[in-house]
């Protein structure tokens, strides 16, 4: 009889990490590699006598692959030593564990209550190698309902509030909270009071107004503007880390009213289970409680109207906030079953709180595709150098990035970056080793550049596109050998589509992403040269960093033969001589600090990407969501040059769509030299009298060149240099900026600079 499982619940395990599942008789638990390349170490947290059916592709014994992992004493050894510890692995059960291959990945049915931990064991990728340890995806088919995600710690207080009621809670300041979202789909209402201003005969409590102006956001979220201020103004709380995105801040609390108003006199609302449960601590009740609605899908017309939908929140989804001074609170479970605020059946929320002793990293969750587990922020390997220097910190695909230093701003960092040398932590960049015989022919067809062309220890800058010709992404391809390239480009989806495009083709190569094994800080400026120099040893077969050709790389070392492994390669976003300097995540920190140290002679900044921007713009570099998308091909994103229709007459992905397009009908990346000091901005559109002839991608203000610069995509029959346009701003009738079209780059027309 075929057995039934009505819970599934899906897992991530990071390369170099594991899991724990507790696995009752008769679940099964299905492991796949998301590269086809990785696999996995299993074993019992404790032994209770159960062994798995196993096959020739199966060793059984000690765990190597986790052992050395552990020995290796670098972060994921720590990381993976505290997790055993905390589920109480005994050291035995790493002595009788079973390893399956990528090709031969377990598919556990228990027969007996087991509690199981799945490694995706594997060692450091050295910079100059290809087998990065990799994802796995673990499928847990349960007969049970899988209730609640794993505590982040170990809570002090647990609080189930029931659907359609609230429950109040007392918490210490520096005390965490947890707010989880059950199954999915249901809001939860959230108010919170200053108990010492209570004891006092004062309803102090958290105010929308004050906590908007000042944030400058609709909801506080994660990182720099992640507070919530109380009517003086004053934080009560703060974001730290949230799964979802998407909530409330708007609206009063579900209340009698709003019921009564739809025809459902007598309703049960948010409001009335408020002022029952706030009835003990003497607080008045009220006809409707601003409140923050956590998991509530409210949106704003650009019209002003305010709607709402279904949450997007999944089951486990939760927010965690910290209480900065003590603080009495109430959480709800909505009620609302009379439209989609709770996806039409009103479920339970439940709040865990912890210890102020805990330590929890600020993160945001993102997805790269819609289907999967949600992703959350990490730190590089060099955030413990730059949180130093900095608290601006803003979320860029996936990672924390600094936006600007304090004591040094964004001019000072862009001016040291032209002037002398600058130095910025790039690791958000994605990187992607493609390996096999089939390496070269496969990116000449995926990407646009001619990848015959290329080289070993050469670099190439390319487009790669979908089969309309939009950008899919921009990268740099490094030539590592003949059957081993590195993509390195900006979109985390990019590496899924590549695997998806070899087995589609059918080549013999693999994708395997890299970037948790190689972080990179680009070293930027006249005297990047002359810092680096000092600093890196080659071997006598690689090239020396002085003489080092514009995007080609080396492989050498810090110091001399014995220091940390980097690579080096003359590549930058800045339009200046630079470079850009690749590790292992373990050695981020005294890289970091050799540079830093070593720069003090030569004037370095660490620079934030705000003044990033500022320099890619003058330089005429181009930007996701900005200069191009997945409706832009590269003619049009002003790189057409990555596109050589005439010299490569090789197929790749988009090339017929493109060629379909008449060039004389093609929109063009301009820049625009604007006549006025009134700001424009990503998105405004730019006329010729009553009508829109292009848009504004990418605007700054340029130090260098005094004046506000931006670029633009204009129609063909507007694009030449030294017409004049206006940006239209409000309704683009409203008001007007003067604006001239002139050639890119604004800086160093030539790039003789950059190819110094």
């Amino acid at each position: 009889m075929t057995q039934t499982h009505a819970y599934v619940k899906g897992y991530r395990i990071p390369g170099q990490d594991a899991i724990c599942l507790s696995v009752q008789a008769g679940d099964r638990v299905q492991v796949a590699s998301v590269d086809g390349c990785q696999g996995c170490e299993v074993f019992f947290a404790s032994d209770n006598g159960y062994r798995l059916p196993v096959s020739d592709a199966v060793t059984v014994g000690p765990a190597n692959g986790t052992l050395n992992l552990m020995a290796a004493n670098g972060q994921a050894s720590n990381r993976l030593k505290a997790r055993f510890q905390n589920w109480q692995v005994k050291e035995a059960a790493l002595s009788d564990a079973y390893t399956f291959t990528a090709q031969a990945l377990p598919d556990i049915s228990p027969e007996q209550d087991v509690t199981l931990v799945v490694v995706a064991a594997g060692d450091n990728m050295a910079v100059d190698a290809h087998q990065p340890t990799t994802e796995l995806k673990v499928v847990h088919y349960a007969q049970a309902p899988v209730d609640l995600p794993e505590p982040l710690a170990e809570p002090v207080q647990e609080i189930r509030v029931p659907h359609s009621s609230a429950r109040t809670y007392e918490v210490k300041a520096g005390q965490w909270i947890q707010i989880i979202d059950v199954q999915g789909k249901q809001s939860s209402d959230f108010i919170a009071f200053d108990k010492a201003a209570l004891e006092a005969g004062q309803e102090k409590m958290i105010d929308g107004t004050a906590t908007r102006t000042n944030m400058g956001l609709s909801l506080p979220q994660p990182g720099l503007f992640s507070k919530f201020m109380d009517e003086d103004q004053q934080t009560m709380l703060e974001v730290v880390q949230d799964t979802v995105g998407c909530h409330d801040s708007f609206l009063f609390a579900c209340s009698p009213k709003f019921y009564e108003d739809q025809g459902y006199f007598g309703h049960i609302s948010c409001t009335e289970n408020f002022n029952n449960a706030l009835k003990k601590y003497g607080i008045q009740p009220r006809s409707g409680w601003p409140a923050i609605n956590f998991f509530f899908n409210t949106y704003v017309e650009p019209c002003g109207t305010i709607g709402f939908a279904e949450p997007w929140s999944r089951p486990g989804d939760y927010v965690l906030l910290k209480a900065n001074r003590d603080l009495l609170c109430a959480s709800s479970a909505c009620p609302d079953d009379i439209d989609p605020a709770n996806g039409w059946h009103p479920t339970d929320i439940h709040v865990r709180i912890y210890d102020e002793n805990e330590q929890f990293t600020r993160s945001i969750a993102y997805r790269t595709i819609p289907e999967e587990l949600s992703r959350m922020t990490k730190q590089t390997g060099f955030h413990s150098r730059t949180s130093k220097l900095t608290k601006h910190f803003a979320e860029y695909r996936g990672y924390w990035v600094a936006t600007e230093y304090e004591g040094w701003g964004v001019n000072a960092e862009y001016l040291a970056c032209r002037e002398k040398v600058a130095m910025i932590d790039l690791t958000p960049l994605r990187k992607f080793e493609v390996v096999g015989s089939d390496a070269e022919v496969f990116m000449q067809y995926a990407i646009t550049r001619n990848v015959r062309r290329v080289s070993v220890g050469e670099i190439v800058y390319s487009a790669i596109c979908n089969e309309t010709g939009g950008m899919i992404d921009d990268g740099t391809l490094f030539k590592m050998s003949d059957r081993a390239f590195r993509w390195v480009c900006g979109d985390p989806y990019t590496g899924k589509w590549l695997r998806e495009l070899a087995e589609k083709t059918g080549h013999q190569v693999t994708v395997r992403e890299s970037t948790d094994q190689l972080h990179n800080v680009a070293v930027q400026g006249p005297n990047s040269r002359a810092l680096l120099q000092e600093l890196i040893w080659t071997p006598e077969h690689q090239t020396d960093v002085a003489d080092l050709a514009w995007f080609h790389f080396t492989i050498g070392r810090l110091g001399g033969p014995t220091g940390t492994p980097v690579m080096v390669s003359r590549t930058g976003y800045t339009g200046e001589l630079g470079f850009e300097v690749w590790c292992h995540p373990d050695d981020a920190e005294t890289l970091w600090d050799v540079i830093w140290e070593a720069g003090q002679a030569y004037g370095i900044a660490p620079l934030g990407f705000d003044a990033l921007d500022k320099l890619r713009i003058e330089a005429g570099l181009i930007f996701a969501e900005h200069e191009f998308c997945p409706e832009t091909n590269p003619f049009e994103a002003g790189i057409g040059f990555t596109t050589p229709l005439k010299t490569n007459d090789e197929d790749f992905v988009g090339r017929q769509a493109i060629e379909r397009q008449a060039p004389e009908s093609r929109h063009k990346l301009m820049g625009l030299a604007v006549q006025s000091n009134e700001p424009v901005h990503h998105g405004d559109k730019i006329y010729n009298g009553r009508f829109p002839v292009g848009v504004v991608t990418s605007a700054t203000f340029s130090p260098i060149l005094k004046k506000q610069i931006a670029l633009c995509r204009l129609a063909p029959d507007f694009a030449a240099v030294d017409t004049e346009l206006e940006v239209g701003q409000l309704d683009g009738q409203q008001k007007r900026i003067p604006a001239k079209v002139v050639a890119l780059p604004f800086y160093d027309p030539e790039r003789t600079r950059v190819r110094s």
